[in-house]
Parts: C-alpha cells; structure tokens; sequence
C-alpha cells in the first residue's frame, strides 16, 4: 500500500498490469523559446526542455527502440505509454502532430499516450486533436503549472498567468481528456505555505485534475536559475523538508486524483543542487517510508 492512488495503481487499474513510460520526441519547441514569447525558456529548463531523458528526435520506430531497450529490464508485461515530455507538444503544425501520435498509438504495445505541454499552446484545433486520438486510446494531457502565484510566475519566465491554465483546463476536461498538472516545489521566494496554496487550489479546482506531479527543484547546468543561484544562492530544501513537504502535500489532495510522481531526477552530468537528489532510489524509499509513517500517525 502506498498511502495515495499512484501511476502504478492506475495503470493496473485501467491495463490489469504494469506499465512503463516511453520518454519520446515530438520534434517541437516551445513559444518560451523561438522568440514567440521568449528565448530563454523557463528559468528551470534545461537544454533538453525538461525532457533530458528522452529519445533524440529521430524516426519514430527508432525512437521507440532506443527507448524499450531503457526500460526492457524492467517491463514483463510489453504495454507502454507513449510519453511526449520535452518541450511543448501541442506546438506546431496541427497535421503534423496528428499524423505522429496517430501513428504511435497504432502500436500494438503502446497502450496509451501522455502529451506534456503548455496551457497557452492549446488551441481548440488542439484539444479536438487530442478528444479524436483519446477514442482510439486513453490521452494524458500534462499541463506544466508549477505555481499559482504570480510572482513566482513571472520569476521563471512562464509567460502566462494563472486564468490561461483554469481556461485550457476546463476545456481538455470538457472534451474528456484526462489531465495531469506539474507543480515544481521549492521555487525560489516561495514559501512552505504558498507551495501548499497551489496543492490547494488545485484540489479545490472544479473539475478537479486528474493527476498531478509533484517535482523537486532541480538547479541544472546550463540553466538561468543556475546563473541565478550561483550569483546569489537561495535556500533549498533538506531531504526531511521534502519529504514533510510531499506528505503535507498527498494529505491535502483529493483520494482519486492519481500521483504521477513524488519528484524526479535531473541528470547527474548537469545536477548542481540539491545534490541529496542524485540518489534516486534512496530518495523514493525515504519518501514511501516518510508517507507511511504519516498515514499511521494521521489513522
């Protein structure tokens, strides 16, 4: 048990068993980037669009081989989820787009798919796009939120305020997509207490998301935060203030929304801190172990 309703739970849920993400390519970039809204990206984001361990945009059957062979140890049951995470992928020509994912899902092994993208690059044309692909198999649209307050917002560069989010939201709802919502925790000049306003706007959202992920902040080389911090380093959190943080976070979230993801993992060639996060398996069990022991306290 758990303690929340994870990605694991709810493909087994939906797929009778285990389900491995393939991390792919779409080939887009993002408004934040070619100059459309900004150069530099988000303030986070690293070279690889926040996508540093998927699949070189290539071909797409080679794309999925390269990524099978990651995770083939792993995977028993051959069923993946198609992952579109770098970048924004709902940016670009509609037609394009359409032909891609159509493809990918004609795949006998691949499941489902997951678009990560932007609020503000979901045109109606878009969100039809994605409704159409979701009769054939079951559509994840990942919305990357990070914050509701605006400072924060305007802090890292995001490019669109709080009600482009609701909009786009309620809209892939209403076309019965499932949406999963990231939020970055340990922003910098965010307090405890307003990283706990965002987990609480979003449980009180109406309809509320599907799922969320929760995501440490990464400070990679080549970044402008990295820029930021080493000019004038602000605090980052411990491993326990984290794992506090994520149970406080699992206690305000409503039981059905499902967590994609208690934090990640930057790649280690470009991690500066917090470096306690290098160690992926030792973070993940210190978070399982810190939930549980929440969860018998709380009952």
């Amino acid at each position: 048990m758990n303690g929340y309703r994870s990605f694991s739970d709810e493909m087994k849920t939906l797929f009778g068993t285990k389900v491995y993400r393939l991390s792919l390519s779409s080939g887009c970039t993002c408004p934040n980037r070619d100059g459309t809204l900004g150069t530099g990206g988000c303030t986070f984001c690293s070279e690889g669009g926040s996508g540093d361990f998927a699949a070189p945009f290539l071909p797409l059957e080679e794309q999925i081989r390269l990524a099978k062979a990651r995770v083939e140890h792993k995977c028993k049951s051959g069923k993946y989820l198609a992952y579109f995470q770098s970048f924004t992928n709902t940016y670009g020509d509609t037609a394009r787009l359409t032909d891609l994912y159509r493809k990918v899902i004609s795949m006998p092994e691949i499941v489902g798919l997951s678009v990560g993208t932007r609020p503000d690059c979901l045109e109606q044309d878009k969100v039809e796009m994605l409704a159409e692909l979701n009769e054939a198999k079951p559509v994840w649209t990942e919305l990357g939120l990070q914050t509701i307050h605006e400072k924060t917002a305007v802090r890292i560069h995001r490019g669109y305020e709080l009600p482009v989010f609701e909009d786009a939201c309620m809209r892939l709802k209403k076309a019965g997509l499932r949406v999963v919502v990231h939020v970055i925790l340990g922003l910098p000049g965010e307090s405890r207490e307003e990283m706990l306003e965002t987990i609480r706007y979003l449980a009180a959202l109406n309809p509320v998301p599907d799922g969320i992920k929760l995501q440490l902040l990464h400070i990679l080389e080549g970044t402008q935060l990295a820029e930021e911090y080493r000019k004038a380093p602000f605090p980052l959190m411990s491993l326990e203030e984290y794992a506090d943080l994520i149970c406080d976070c699992i206690a305000l979230l409503p039981k059905e929304t499902t967590i994609h993801r208690l934090t990640g993992d930057g790649p280690k060639k470009l991690l500066i801190a917090p470096m306690w996060s290098a160690d992926k398996k030792k973070v993940l069990n210190y978070l399982q172990k810190a939930i549980l022991k929440n969860l018998s306290v709380s009952d």
